[in-house]
C-alpha cells in the first residue's frame, strides 16, 4: 500500500472490527500450511496487522528479529492445542496473526 500507516485510520478500523476470539484448534489447518503469525503481546495486535497490511518491511523485520513477530511454531502449537487455549486473531491475508489473550490486572 501506499498510504502512510499511522493515517490510515480507515484500515486501522476495519482491522479492528474483525480481529476477533478464536480457539486454536479452529486455526489447526491454518497452521499446518503455514499461515499462522505468533505477535506477542508486548505489541498492539492490530498495529501489527496494520503495519504488515502496508508492508512495513523495517517495522516488520525489527519485530522479527526480536522474536516479537514470528511464525507459530510446533511446540507453541502443541500448547495451545493441549491448552484449549482461546486467542485473538487477526486476518491479513495470506497470514492469519495471533496473540495470547492480554491477563486483566483487576
Amino acid at each position: 500500500m501506499k498510504t502512510n500507516p499511522d493515517k490510515d485510520t480507515e484500515l486501522h478500523d476495519k482491522i479492528n472490527r474483525e480481529t476477533g476470539r478464536i480457539k486454536w484448534s479452529e486455526l489447526e489447518r491454518h497452521f499446518a500450511s503455514g499461515s499462522v503469525v505468533y505477535v506477542s503481546q508486548e505489541l498492539d495486535l492490530i498495529e501489527v496487522a496494520l503495519r504488515i497490511a502496508h508492508d512495513d518491511k523495517e517495522s516488520i523485520a525489527r519485530w522479527m528479529q526480536s522474536g516479537q513477530v514470528a511464525k507459530v511454531n510446533d511446540q507453541q502449537a502443541a500448547s495451545w492445542l493441549a491448552a484449549d487455549a482461546t486467542l485473538w486473531a487477526s486476518v491479513v491475508s495470506p497470514f492469519v496473526l495471533v496473540q495470547l489473550e492480554k491477563k486483566q490486572l483487576h
